[in-house]
C-alpha cells in the first residue's frame, strides 16, 4: 500500500514536469494520465538517439543532473527498449528531488557561484568571484546559481546567498544550510563557472552538462598548480582537480587570470586531440591590481596594531601553504636579525594544509623574542592599511596563477620582492619589484637586505610602482564578461 501511494505520488510529479520538458524541446507533449501512459508519452517525446534530449529528460523529470555515463547508458538502452528512459527516470528520482520545483532556463546566463555563496572562507578565488559577481549582478540576463545538497543539480540561490555574493560577506560560521527550492536546468543557453569545482560529484555533472545540454559553456580558471606543483597541493587535491579538468575539456571557452596561466592551459589543451577533442578556446584576462582606500583613522589603527616603535614593517600576505614559501622568508629574516638589522615581520593570511612546519618555526622565533607575528582573518581595512605602512612586501611563491598580494602591494606604491618567473614576473614587468629565485634562500635574503639598507633602491622602486598603470575591478568584470560570451 505504501509503495503504491509513493508510486502514484511520483507519477504526479513526472506528469507535472512533462509540459516543461516538451516546451523546452518545442514540441507538444503526448497526453498522459498514469504511469503506463506517461512511459509511452516519454518514449514518443524523446529521441533516444539524441543524447542531449536524454540529458534534458533525466534532468527535468528527476530533478537531478545525470552524469555522463548515465546519459550514455540510458540513451543506448532506450534505442533497444523504449521503456528504458522511463525506468531510468523512476530509478533516479528520489523523495528529496521530487519535492523540488524544476524550471528550464533557456534565456538567461547561469553563473555558478556555489562555493562562494555558502562558504565561511575568503580565499583569493572567492575574492575574485565576489568582486566579479557583485558587478555582474547589474546585468539583467544573469541568473546566479548554487547546487543542491550532495551536488545533485543547479538551484536558485537564497536571498541571503545572493546578498552575500553581491556584498562580499562570507557566510557566518553557524548559518544553516540553504534549502534547495528551485532546480534550474540550463538548456541551450550559457553556463559560466566562476570558481573551481573541487567536488568530484559536481564535476561529473558539470561534465555531462557541458557535453550534452547544448549550452555555451565558459569557465574562469586560476591555475594548474595541482598538476604542475602537485607536491605543494593539499592531500587528494590532484585527484580532485583531475575530475574538474575532465569537465573543462568539454567547455567552449576558458578565461585565465594571467598570461602565464594561459600558457599552462594551452599546454594542457594540446594533449586533448589525442582523445579526439579540440578543447576550449583559451583567453587570458589579467586580474586588476586594485585595493581599497585607507583614511587616517584606518592607518592609525593599523599602525597601532602592526608597527613596533621605529622598526620598519615587512609584510607577507598569503595563506600558509608550502607553495607560498613562508619557511624561506622566516629563514631569511632570522639571518638578517642575527646580522643586527632591525625590523618587524607580519604575516597576514589563513591557515592552510601542511602548515605545521611553518607554525612551529614561527613559534620558535617568537620564543626567542623575534618581532614576528601571524594574523588570520584580517579585515580588508587592516590589509589595505598594512600594504601602505609596510616598507616592502615579500611574495616569493613557488607557483602562482596570478599573485594578488604582489599586485596589490604595487598598486599602493609599496615595493615587493617576488619570484622571477610565471605570473609574478608578469606583474612585476611594469616596475616596482625585485625579482628573485624563490628556491635560492641566499637570493631572497640578499633582496630583503637590500631593501632594508638601500634607501636609493627603495625610493626608485616606489617611484616605479607609483607610475604603474591603474586597473580596476569594474574594467576587469566588463572584460571578463565579453571574453566569456
Amino acid at each position: 500500500m505504501i509503495t503504491r501511494r509513493r508510486s502514484t505520488s511520483m507519477v504526479a510529479v513526472w506528469l507535472s514536469r512533462l509540459p516543461s520538458l516538451a516546451e523546452a524541446l518545442g514540441r507538444d507533449h503526448p497526453p498522459a494520465r498514469d504511469e503506463a501512459s506517461f512511459a509511452t508519452a516519454l518514449g514518443e517525446l524523446i529521441n533516444a538517439r539524441d543524447r542531449s534530449e536524454v540529458w534534458l529528460a533525466l534532468s527535468v523529470l528527476t530533478g537531478r543532473f545525470p552524469g555522463e555515463s548515465l546519459v550514455l547508458e540510458t540513451a543506448r538502452s532506450s534505442e533497444i527498449d523504449p521503456r528504458a528512459l522511463f525506468q531510468a527516470v523512476r530509478r533516479e528520482t528520489t523523495r528529496e528531488s521530487a519535492a523540488w520545483k524544476v524550471v528550464v532556463e533557456s534565456e538567461k546566463t547561469l553563473v555558478d557561484v556555489a562555493d562562494t555563496s555558502t562558504s565561511t572562507l575568503a580565499t583569493g578565488i572567492q575574492r575574485v568571484v565576489r568582486e566579479v559577481a557583485k558587478r555582474w549582478a547589474a546585468i539583467e540576463t544573469v541568473r546566479f546559481t548554487g547546487w543542491t545538497k550532495d551536488w545533485q543539480s543547479l538551484r536558485d540561490l537564497e536571498a541571503s546567498e545572493i546578498a552575500r555574493v553581491e556584498r562580499g560577506i562570507p557566510r557566518a560560521e553557524h548559518e544553516g544550510d540553504a534549502i534547495a527550492d528551485v532546480v534550474v536546468v540550463p538548456w541551450r543557453t550559457t553556463y559560466i563557472l566562476l570558481e573551481v569545482s573541487a567536488e568530484p560529484p559536481r564535476s561529473e555533472r558539470i561534465r555531462a552538462l557541458a557535453r550534452f545540454s547544448g549550452c555555451r559553456t565558459a569557465a574562469l580558471c586560476y591555475d594548474l598548480i595541482p598538476v604542475t606543483s602537485s607536491e605543494t597541493a593539499s592531500p587528494g587535491m590532484t585527484g580532485v582537480f583531475a575530475h574538474y579538468m575532465a569537465a573543462l575539456k568539454y567547455f567552449d571557452r576558458i578565461s585565465t587570470i594571467s598570461q602565464a596561466t594561459a600558457v599552462e592551459y594551452r599546454g594542457w589543451r594540446e594533449m586533448l586531440p589525442a582523445a579526439g577533442l579540440p578543447g576550449p578556446d583559451i583567453v587570458p584576462v589579467l586580474l586588476p591590481a586594485s585595493v581599497g582606500d585607507s583614511d587616517e583613522a584606518a592607518l592609525d589603527a593599523a599602525r597601532e596594531r602592526l608597527v613596533i616603535g621605529r622598526m620598519p614593517l615587512i609584510l607577507v600576505v598569503g595563506s600558509h601553504e608550502p607553495r607560498k614559501n613562508h619557511l624561506a622568508i622566516l629563514q631569511a629574516a632570522e639571518i638578517l636579525w642575527r646580522e643586527g638589522h632591525s625590523f618587524s615581520l607580519s604575516f597576514i593570511g589563513s591557515r592552510s594544509w601542511r602548515g605545521d612546519e611553518y607554525h612551529d618555526r614561527l613559534r620558535q622565533l617568537q620564543d626567542q623574542g623575534r618581532p614576528v607575528e601571524s594574523i588570520t582573518r584580517a579585515s580588508d581595512t587592516l590589509l589595505w592599511a598594512a600594504y601602505r605602512l609596510a616598507r616592502f612586501t615579500v611574495f616569493p611563491s613557488l607557483n602562482e596563477g596570478f599573485g594578488l598580494p604582489a599586485a596589490e602591494s604595487l598598486a599602493v606604491g609599496t615595493p615587493v620582492i617576488t619570484s622571477e618567473f610565471g605570473s609574478t614576473a608578469e606583474i612585476a614587468a611594469d616596475g616596482g619589484a625585485i625579482l628573485v629565485d624563490p628556491r635560492d634562500d641566499d637570493d631572497l635574503t640578499s633582496a630583503m637586505r637590500t631593501l632594508l639598507t638601500r634607501e636609493d633602491v627603495l625610493d626608485r622602486l616606489r617611484s616605479e610602482a607609483k607610475r604603474r598603470p591603474r586597473t580596476s575591478w569594474d574594467q576587469y568584470s566588463r572584460d571578463l564578461w565579453n571574453a566569456m560570451l
